[in-house]
C-alpha cells in the first residue's frame, strides 16, 4: 500500500511539474535525453548525492551530529545532555535539538529497526534515553525529549488518529509535557510539544488559546511555536483556511525586524495547496504575495537564524514551480545537504522528492543562461 501511494504522489508530482520540463519556449527547458552534453547536472555546482542528503535536520547542526553519534554509539546519554543544557532555552535551537534527539529514539523503537548495540549497552531500543530518565529523571533535557517521544510515537506507531493506542500514548504525553514544565520554568518546548498534543486530541479553541497564552508569554516570537499553533487552525483539523490565514498575517504583521514570522503565510498557503495543483495557482496573488513575504523575510533574518533553513526549504517548492529560477537556486545554494524539513519531510522519501526540485531548479537556471561560474558563493 505505501508504494502504491508513492506512485500515486510522484504521478501527481509530474502531472504538475511536467509542463516545466516540456516546456520548448525560447529559454525555457527542454527534456534531453540521459547523458547528453546539454543535460543539467547539480553535481557541477558541488551539491551533494541524493544518498548524502541528511534528512534528520533542516539545516547543519554540527553539535547536535556530534553528540547524537556519542549517544547512539556508546550508550552515553550525558553528552545530549549537557549539549541541551548549554542550548539557551529562549531560542528556536533548543525545541529543533529536542526534536532531533527524540526522532533518533522513536526510530530505534520503530518496528523493523535494527543496529548493533555496544557491549555495555545490550539490547536495542532507545537504550540512551531510557538510561537517561532513569538515572537522572530531574533533568528538564530529558524530560523534554521523552514528551516529544511520546508525540511522535503517537503519530508513527499508534494505530493512527483516532485508534484508542493513539489517544492514550497522547494523554501520557500531555503529563509528560507538565512534568517538563516544573523543571524548566520559562521554558516553552515543553508547551510548543503540547501544541502538538492539543491539535491531535482537539482542544476546544479556549482549551487551545489558554495553551497559546503560556506559550506567547515566555516566547512570543518564537518560529517554531507558530508553525505547531499553525497546523491546530488549519481546514485538515480545528479551523479552517480563513482561521490559518488570519492567524499566520496576524503574526507576521506584528513580526519584529529581522522575524521569520513574516514567513508565516506562505506556511498557510502551503498547509492549504490543493491536491491536485494547477499552473494558475503559482501565478496567483495569494501565492505571489505568500512568497514575497517570505523572501523578504529571509533577507532580514539572521544567517544563523535556526529556522531560516525550513523557510528556504519552503520556499525551493514554490519558486520552481514558479519558474523563479535564480532565487530558487539560491535556496538550494543554502540549504543543500540537509532534507529535513517541509516539504520533502512530508514524503516518503524526503531526498529524492528534494532531488527533484533540485534538478528542476538546475535545469531552469542553465536553460535561462546560468552556469556553475554565474551562482554566488
Amino acid at each position: 500500500m505505501e508504494i502504491l501511494w508513492f506512485l500515486i504522489a510522484v504521478g501527481l508530482l509530474v502531472a504538475a511539474l511536467g509542463p516545466l520540463i516540456r516546456r520548448r519556449r525560447a529559454g525555457g527547458l527542454r527534456l534531453v535525453p540521459p547523458g547528453s552534453p546539454d543535460a543539467a547536472d547539480p553535481a557541477d555546482y558541488g551539491f551533494a548525492l541524493q544518498e548524502e542528503l541528511d534528512v534528520r535536520v533542516p539545516g547543519p547542526d554540527r553539535d547536535l551530529m556530534d553528540a547524537l553519534a556519542v549517544v547512539q554509539r556508546t550508550g552515553q546519554w550525558q553528552a545530549a545532555s549537557q549539549l541541551l543544557a548549554g542550548t539557551p532555552k529562549d531560542g528556536e535551537l533548543r525545541w529543533q535539538r529536542v526534536q532531533a534527539f527524540a526522532g533518533a529514539a522513536a526510530l530505534e523503537l520503530s518496528p523493523g529497526h535494527r543496529r548493533e548495540a555496544p557491549p555495555s549497552q545490550p539490547g536495542v531500543g532507545a537504550s540512551w534515553l531510557k538510561a537517561w530518565r532513569l538515572q537522572d529523571g530531574k533533568d528538564a533535557g530529558g524530560a523534554q525529549v521523552h514528551a516529544e517521544l511520546l508525540v511522535q510515537q503517537a503519530w508513527r506507531h499508534s494505530g493512527g488518529v483516532g485508534s484508542e493506542d493513539h489517544r492514550i500514548i497522547l494523554e501520557e504525553a500531555r503529563e509528560a509535557c507538565r512534568k517538563a514544565v516544573l523543571l524548566a520554568p520559562g521554558d516553552p518546548v515543553p508547551y510548543i510539544t503540547e501544541l502538538a498534543v492539543a491539535r491531535a486530541l482537539g482542544y476546544s479553541e479556549a482549551e487551545f488559546d489558554t495553551l497559546w497564552a503560556k506559550v506567547i508569554d515566555v516566547a512570543p516570537n518564537h518560529m517554531g511555536a507558530h508553525l505547531a499553533a499553525l497546523h491546530y487552525w488549519c481546514e485538515k483539523w480545528h479551523g479552517s483556511r480563513e482561521k490559518a490565514d488570519a492567524f499566520a498575517h496576524a503574526a507576521a504583521a506584528r513580526a519584529p525586524q529581522g522575524s521569520l514570522l513574516a514567513a508565516l503565510p506562505l506556511f498557510a498557503v502551503y498547509e492549504h495547496k490543493p491536491d491536485l495543483v494547477l499552473g494558475a495557482f503559482w501565478q496567483s496573488a495569494v501565492v505571489t504575495r505568500a512568497v514575497e513575504g517570505a523572501l523578504y523575510a529571509v533577507h532580514q533574518a539572521r544567517p544563523d537564524d535556526p529556522m531560516l533553513a525550513h523557510v528556504r526549504h519552503l520556499l525551493l517548492s514554490f519558486l520552481v514551480p514558479m519558474e523563479r529560477w535564480a532565487e530558487a537556486m539560491e535556496q538550494v545554494r543554502h540549504v543543500d545537504g540537509c532534507v529535513g524539513a517541509l516539504p520533502w519531510s512530508a514524503s516518503q522519501d524526503p531526498a529524492a522528492e528534494y532531488a527533484v526540485y533540485r534538478a528542476l531548479a538546475v535545469a531552469g537556471y542553465e536553460a535561462n543562461g546560468g552556469s556553475p561560474a554565474t551562482l554566488p558563493h
